[in-house]
């Protein structure tokens, strides 16, 4: 009785094809990835945006019901937690590691950055609040979103 060999396997050329499609889903995949990414750091920008922007105008309208007059927070009471936002400051997504994300900076016209710090930048003579950074490194605004 003679054993036949009856081993079954991928040819090189079946391998070298299969390694080429994965590359082409990899290559398709990763920017849509990348996109996803910047969208949800865009979101997170925009709900902390909102919430803090909301507790602003909170603020001064409970100041124009309990004192007569309507005023916005100073810096030091919007840093403060439990006078604005009754938790710290949501962190800004878009800010460098190497200064604290939820720190708050003077600004003077909306949409322009102040110094190097990052966080946010506020104007209590208006109660504008607009985030400190750019959008990825470009000079990107929120208005641009």
């Amino acid at each position: 009785m003679k054993l036949r060999n009856n081993q079954s396997g991928f040819t090189l050329i079946e391998l070298v094809m299969i390694i080429v499609i994965l590359g082409i889903l990899a290559a398709v995949a990763i920017p849509k990835y990348q996109d996803l990414s910047s969208e949800a750091k865009e979101a997170a920008a925009r709900s902390s945006l909102g919430s803090l922007r909301s507790g602003i105008t909170i603020f001064y309208a409970n100041e124009a019901v309990t004192t007569g007059t309507a005023t916005w927070p100073t810096l030091t009471e919007l840093e403060l937690s439990g006078t604005v936002m009754a938790q710290s400051l949501p962190a800004n997504p878009y800010q460098l590691e190497l200064n604290a994300p939820d720190s708050v900076v003077t600004g003077v016209t909306k949409g322009t950055i102040v110094g190097s710090r990052g966080g946010w930048a506020y104007n209590a003579s208006t109660g504008e609040l607009w985030p400190n950074t750019s959008n990825n490194g470009q000079t990107k605004t929120e208005n641009d979103w």
